[in-house]
């Protein structure tokens, strides 16, 4: 027996979707603005990856396997956040050749001040869902990022 036609078309909830997420961009930015903080959402998304190593840092090869970009990418990615004292270049104690990449205070600062920003953009977006319907979104998301076929 064939299911049921769907109410709602795939390609309307890809729009709703990627309005949504432009949206959140959006708050976000806007959260960060008094707070003079002008990072890419690739170099934050690079920050969080950088932070998520604990212990022994991450190389740039790492980082470019997370990314799933180029190498070179990456350089260009970690030069920008070196310039802003966010992130600094050091050597693997293990091997002089292997550069690894660390958070500086700064960076560390800095991804605090966005992770607050993105929660107080996400508290905007979501204030007019009540606790139950946030409750369903929340699993809905969860479905979605973690099922079947998810990048880890």
């Amino acid at each position: 027996m064939p299911s049921p036609e769907p109410t709602v078309s795939t390609s309307n909830l890809a729009e709703q979707l990627v309005r949504l997420t432009r949206r959140m961009h959006r708050a976000q930015k806007h959260h960060l603005e008094h707070l003079d903080i002008a990072f890419t959402p690739a170099q934050s998304r690079l920050l969080r990856i950088v932070d998520h190593y604990r212990g022994t840092p991450p190389r740039m090869a790492d980082l470019a396997e997370r990314l799933e970009v180029v190498p070179r990418a990456v350089t260009t990615l970690v030069d920008a956040l070196e310039a802003h004292g966010a992130v600094r270049r050091v050597p693997d104690p293990a091997n002089r050749r292997v550069v690894r990449i660390e958070l500086t205070d700064t960076g560390r600062s800095t991804l605090r001040a966005l992770r607050s920003a993105r929660r107080a953009a996400a508290e905007e977006i979501l204030a007019p869902l009540t606790a139950d319907q946030r409750e369903v979104l929340g699993g809905l998301l969860s479905t979605l990022v973690d099922g079947p076929g998810a990048p880890h």
